[in-house]
């Protein structure tokens, strides 16, 4: 890889990037101790998170079954005396 190739990759030059990076990660470290955050503690919120989203969306899904069920009951007996009639004429 040429040092073109690195720049356009990296977004600068190797250097810039590096000093970059590491005064983002001593703010964010900063944020994260003051808080008292570990990486363990916000991998595990993103965790509980993804779990009560997939929970919810499936409750969701549960309850538009629910929906459909309950529509069905009513929706699919006039359908059929419908048809019946339009079929006697």
């Amino acid at each position: 890889m040429s040092g073109t190739n690195v720049n356009g990759f990296l977004g600068g030059s190797p250097v810039r990037v590096i000093v970059q990076l590491v005064v983002l990660s001593l703010i964010v470290g900063f944020v994260l101790s003051y808080f008292d955050l570990t990486p363990l503690d916000l991998l595990d919120v993103i965790k509980r998170n993804i779990i009560r989203l997939w929970r919810t969306g499936f409750d969701a899904l549960g309850e538009i079954g629910n929906w459909l069920l309950v529509g069905a009951v009513v929706v699919v007996p006039i359908f059929l005396v419908t048809r019946l009639f339009a079929s006697r004429r």
